[in-house]
C-alpha cells in the first residue's frame, strides 16, 4: 500500500472499533462472499468497479443469514471442546 491511499484497517478500528475477526471466520466470510454474492474477493483492489457491486436484497439477506448460521456452528462446536454444551 503506498503513503497515498488511506489505511482502510486503521480506519476501521478507529472508527467502528471492531474487534480482530480470526483468519477461520474470515475464510468463512470470503466464501460466503463468492457463493452468496458472487464477488470474487473482499480484498480491497482501488477501483469503483472492482470493489463496489449492485447486488439485490435477498442475496444480502442470504449472505447474512449464511454468517450468522456459521456463527452458530462455531459457537457450538467451541462449546463441545470446552465441555460446556
Amino acid at each position: 500500500m503506498t503513503s497515498s491511499q488511506p489505511s482502510f484497517k486503521r480506519n476501521r478500528e478507529i472508527i467502528v472499533n471492531m474487534p480482530a475477526v480470526p483468519a477461520a471466520a474470515r475464510k468463512q466470510i470470503a466464501e460466503i462472499a463468492r457463493t452468496t454474492l458472487a464477488i470474487e474477493t473482499l480484498e480491497t483492489r482501488y477501483a469503483d468497479r472492482l470493489d463496489f457491486h449492485d447486488t439485490a436484497v435477498w442475496s444480502i439477506r442470504a449472505a447474512l443469514e449464511a454468517a450468522y448460521l456459521a456463527g452458530v456452528a462455531a459457537a457450538k462446536e467451541t462449546a463441545r471442546q470446552d465441555g460446556t454444551a
